[in-house]
């Protein structure tokens, strides 16, 4: 494990600017994630900052950025901006990014299907973009609302294609494990489900700390991404 540093930064997008900030390494990363908050929330939301200097640390790129606006096309359109921001991107060449989502707003990288608070990836016909998006991080993943199993968020999973990582609680109330269980089934990505023991929708559990737990999470979450990409070429 090695230091980081913080480099914040200012988005064009289209008259306005994205406030973001890049969690760097000490040596240059190849991949990158891009962190994501839920309605309300913003880049400075602790899970997001947990996890980005744990990753950083370890050697993996993260941007994680604010959009206030609760428009699903607005967020489709400002989570498009900062994928085409980081690949087009000469201070950081990348070969591509993983797209992590805490609770209410999710992106995989297709543009095309969405529901309420919530962004996720289906179809794309530019292959470009398949190469460069790897793969999705799900923190909290919003399977329902609470005690309204009978409706479940589960169409749109069903369409992607690129690697899925859901990080959850085994006590969510918006996330029964053995429904998510079930549709994780059925999809045709490549998914991995690690559940946090006893742990509720805001993975808060009784007679751990918020710490102890986010070291589980983000341990979690980086060895899923070493094992869906070689974080250092020889």
């Amino acid at each position: 494990m090695s230091g980081h540093a913080e480099v914040k930064v200012k988005i064009p997008f289209g008259n306005k600017y994205l406030d973001a900030i890049f969690s760097v390494p000490e040596k240059k990363s190849t991949y990158g994630v891009i962190l994501t908050h839920g309605a309300g929330g913003d880049m400075n939301f602790p899970h997001l900052l947990s996890l980005a200097a744990y990753l950083a640390s370890h050697g993996v790129l993260c941007l994680r950025f604010t959009c206030k606006g609760l428009n699903v096309a607005y967020r489709t359109k400002a989570f498009k901006t900062i994928v085409e921001y980081l690949k087009l991107s000469d201070d950081y060449k990348l070969y591509g990014v993983f797209l992590a989502g805490v609770e209410e707003f999710l992106v995989t990288g297709k543009w095309k299907t969405v529901f309420p608070k919530q962004v996720l990836l289906s179809q794309n016909d530019d292959e470009d973009d398949d190469d460069f998006i790897r793969g999705l991080i799900c923190l909290s993943y919003p399977l329902h609302r609470p005690k309204l199993q009978s409706k479940l968020r589960d169409e749109d999973l069903l369409f992607i294609r690129c690697p899925v990582l859901f990080v959850s609680g085994s006590a969510d109330e918006m996330c029964e494990k053995q429904l998510l269980e079930g549709v994780a089934s059925k999809m045709k990505a490549p998914k991995k489900i690690h559940w946090i023991d006893k742990a509720n929708h805001g993975m808060a559990v009784k007679g751990r700390t918020t710490d102890d737990v986010m070291e589980e999470i983000n341990a979690q979450v980086f060895s899923w991404l070493r094992e869906n990409v070689e974080l250092e070429h020889k």
